[in-house]
């Protein structure tokens, strides 16, 4: 069969299952069954080949989930869920936003440090985008804050997530992708500091080109011995866990399952200091990190033998011996790959995304010769903005299901324009200077 026609069916099945209503990980479960049955099941009776399709996927999702790399998805998943659970992501926000005392927009500020150390450790932009459009909204709005810099800067916090380590999305995609995951951890360290600036520079213009955005209000200044009680309390803890985890890294003392482990048991302490780390906190915590890491592990388990069988089907090599023959410029080549991944993020999860592009698009860039180290920051990237596309960004839905009544869905989409620029802009920068990606991981081995 052609490698076309191959490529056609798989992902129309995959495609049709899902719009069947068939969660993303039982489609392409299905599908891999069925394909191992035609590819690897031989000359048996029908029967015998789709035992013998089971067989072959159980062989190669088993393997592949039994990963100590994987590690640290669980690991990082739980320091969210214990941050959130045990009211240590209050404490902080709250810390915040008496150390910014009367600076113009405080709370937008407050919005992008806050949400980007939860959506970080979380990993999960619909969760954090939930959280924090029902936390800070209807306090922004309470103060008079326009949509621009109330609704907008939680939009932009998932691309900070995505970046800035520990972040399980990133260990995720470097186990799919077949990458060193400490060195993708630390790449996105410049990268992420550096769209946080443009974040923080974007917050700064719009309140001083206009003040009623963010309408100043009467706030008491908190006494010095406050601050610094406040900072090294409610703040230093918790910045320094996340410090810790890249420092292990970088420096080589541990491994990232290794520094994950260290980061959890620091949020633990942490917790227990605070006498906050309850019995329901800790179930809940657990439970939640449960949930999400068995959906990861399922994306894992079947994209084992979706990669083999694209490989034996001749359609992965087929198409990139297709896209090669043409001439095309790398550059031209990165553009479509992050147009494709802006189109799916309208419809799909992150998680998904990733299992239905990474057996693609990381042989094409192989081939075009990009680092795939930067090109995986890049994707990370892409794989955030998508979600924020006008009209049909997932996280758009998910702000307006949370806004303040009121709010039209078309002030949602313009409050998040000027964030996806600034990433839009980092992705030209990336580009342009790919050392802001690959400088870190290059003096860190």
């Amino acid at each position: 069969m052609e490698w076309y026609l191959v490529l056609s069916l798989l992902f129309g099945a995959i495609l049709l299952l899902m719009v069947a209503g068939f969660p993303v990980g039982v489609a392409f479960l299905a599908v891999n069954v069925v394909a191992a049955a035609v590819y690897f099941g031989g000359s048996g009776t029908l029967l015998e080949r789709i035992e013998l399709g089971i067989a072959t996927l159980a062989d190669n999702g088993l393997g592949s989930m039994a990963n100590f790399a994987l590690a640290p998805i669980p690991m990082f998943l739980l320091m969210g869920e214990l941050f959130f659970h045990c009211g240590l992501a209050n404490r902080m926000f709250g810390a915040v936003e008496r150390l910014l005392g009367r600076v113009p927009a405080r709370l937008s500020y407050v919005t992008v440090a806050g949400g980007t150390a939860f959506a970080t450790l979380s990993g999960s932009s619909m969760g954090s985008t939930a959280l924090l459009g029902t936390l800070m909204v209807p306090e922004m709005t309470r103060r008079g804050y326009k949509k621009s810099l109330s609704i907008g800067p939680i939009l932009g916090t998932g691309g900070l997530a995505m970046l800035i380590p520990p972040s399980a999305l990133a260990v995720l995609l470097g186990t799919l992708a077949q990458l060193d995951i400490g060195a993708l951890l630390i790449a996105g360290v410049l990268p992420g500091l550096t769209l946080a600036a443009m974040y923080a520079v974007l917050i700064y213009a719009m309140a001083k080109l206009d003040p009623a955005a963010a309408p100043a209000y009467e706030v008491e200044t908190a006494p010095l011995a406050e601050r610094a009680v406040l900072l090294l309390r409610d703040v230093l803890p918790m910045v320094s866990i996340v410090v810790g985890v890249i420092l292990l890294i970088m420096i080589g003392w541990a491994t990232p399952s290794e520094s994950a482990a260290f980061g959890c048991l620091g949020v633990l302490m942490v917790a227990a200091a605070f006498r906050s780390l309850t019995p329901r906190a800790l179930w809940r915590s657990l439970a939640g990190a449960t949930r999400v890491t068995v959906v990861a592990l399922l994306i894992i388990f079947g994209s084992a033998t979706f990669s083999k069988i694209l490989s034996f089907s001749g359609g992965s090599a087929g198409l990139i011996a297709w896209v090669t023959s043409f001439d095309i410029s790398p550059l031209t080549m990165l553009a479509v790959m992050f147009g494709v991944l802006l189109m799916l993020g309208m419809f799909m999860d992150q998680l998904s995304m990733m299992l239905l592009t990474v057996p693609i698009f990381y042989p094409l860039a192989q081939q075009f010769g990009f680092d795939l180290i930067w090109f995986s920051i890049i994707i990370l990237l892409a794989l955030e903005i998508s979600f924020t596309t006008p009209p049909f960004g997932l996280l758009l839905f998910v702000m307006q299901s949370v806004a303040p009544p009121g709010t039209r869905f078309v002030e949602i989409c313009v409050a998040a324009l000027p964030f996806m620029a600034c990433a839009m802009l980092l992705v030209l920068l990336l580009i342009a200077v790919p050392e802001l990606a690959t400088w870190l991981p290059s003096v860190s081995r």
